[in-house]
């Protein structure tokens, strides 16, 4: 099974690799990392490991943790391996395909985020409506959109009282940037964590920006 582990660590050489000695005691194989933020002597990585069958992933944070100075923020299931280039290819694909552009946009964002699901939403006179969604997202009604319309990118409440209850119950985390107008956002989120980072969402905005003039929204 795989599994993306977030770890925050000191920024100093050989930190990393005394992570993965840790990770191979436990029989994790490391299929790929991410640097998700950097500064203050402080890193914070993603990894995407596999561990054999029937073993918990309990054993991944006891692993990880061993090493001085390190702390998990978050682990999850995780299918495929990171790719950190495939922005450029989904802005070629929406380019190629600019009808179905905004459905693409929202299938594929989550895949660049890493979140569990992405929509693209609209402010509206009688609300929000969804233009788009990807096959992950919920069906649950979200025309109550108190944010909207949304002039930077930002981390939402996910506290807040427009939030639906079975997105509070899973612990959802929500990030959200305009898309080409404050009227027009892409909202994603990830059930169960980890909070999104300020990194994550600077790159989400630009992105999104890129997006947004390709589609000329």
């Amino acid at each position: 099974m795989s599994f993306l582990i977030r770890v925050q660590l000191p920024d100093t050489p050989g930190t990393l690799g005394a992570v993965a000695t840790a990770l191979g005691t436990v029989g994790a194989d490391i299929l790929s990392v991410d640097v998700v933020e950097r500064g203050g002597g402080v890193a914070v990585d993603d990894l995407v490991v596999e561990i054999p069958s029937g073993r918990l992933p309990d054993a991944l944070i006891t692993a990880a943790e061993s090493v001085d100075g390190v702390e998990v923020d978050a682990v999850r299931p995780y299918a495929g391996v990171l790719d950190t280039h495939r922005e450029l290819e989904l802005v070629e694909e929406i380019a190629a395909k600019p009808a179905s552009g905004l459905e693409i946009l929202a299938e594929g964002v989550p895949r660049i985020i890493r979140a569990g699901w992405a929509v693209v939403v609209e402010h509206a006179e009688g609300g929000a409506i969804r233009l788009a969604s990807s096959n992950a997202a919920p069906e649950t009604p979200i025309t109550d959109l108190p944010w909207l319309p949304l002039e930077r990118a930002t981390i939402l409440d996910a506290e807040e009282a427009w939030v639906p209850e079975t997105w509070k119950e899973l612990g959802t985390e929500l990030a959200a940037t305009p898309l080409g107008k404050p009227g027009k956002a892409l909202l994603v989120a990830r059930p169960g964590g980890p909070n999104f980072r300020a990194a994550e969402v600077a790159r989400l905005a630009h992105f999104a920006g890129i997006v947004a003039v390709v589609l000329d929204s």
